[in-house]
């Protein structure tokens, strides 16, 4: 697994699904349920930053940003850029250290899994492309422990044994595969 194609599919993905807001309106219901699509974007947003403070100075910061929708492709862009200069070494996230390939990899699932959130709040079927979902899913079990459940995930959602990755990863995070509002 290349931390740095993951990231670049990833980003691929979540782009296309932004690019397909259209008119969504703001107070869109989402998979997460906690959030609308305002606040959604607003975390991809933060995510975003987060690995460009990341792959860039080496400390990703705690406080948000605003300019939302407007700057995610910019902030995208600028994500794999970074990468491409070629990070190695470690981050410190707020006191603890990561390797930057983790980093990346964890960045990736965050990435496409709110990629599809949007997608999904948007009404419009668009899986997770299946290869990057397969390469992503283990990251997610990996990363996702027991207390990040009723936290930061639903409970896994069941899914039938011979489910395609697409359909796998959402729900290992709590999500369906369809949404509906």
């Amino acid at each position: 697994m290349n931390p740095g194609e993951l990231l670049e599919r990833s980003l691929a993905y979540a782009l296309g699904s932004v690019a397909a807001l259209g008119h969504a309106g703001p107070g869109r219901a989402t998979p997460c349920a906690a959030w609308d699509l305002r606040e959604l974007l607003e975390h991809l947003d933060d995510s975003l930053d987060a690995l460009h403070e990341g792959l860039t100075g080496g400390r990703i910061g705690l406080l948000p940003r605003t300019d939302r929708v407007r700057g995610f492709r910019t902030r995208a862009c600028a994500v794999l850029g970074a990468w491409a200069a070629g990070p190695d070494g470690r981050v410190l996230v707020g006191e603890r250290s990561l390797d930057v390939r983790v980093m990346g990899a964890v960045g990736a699932v965050e990435i496409a899994v709110h990629g599809w959130d949007v997608a999904q709040a948007c009404g419009g079927p668009r899986p997770l492309p299946a290869a990057l979902a397969a390469e992503l899913l283990p990251v997610a079990r990996c990363v996702v422990a027991g207390e990040d459940r009723g936290v930061r995930f639903g409970e896994p959602v069941a899914v039938a044994s011979d489910a395609s990755p697409e359909v796998r990863l959402p729900a290992w995070l709590g999500r369906r595969d369809v949404f509906v509002e």
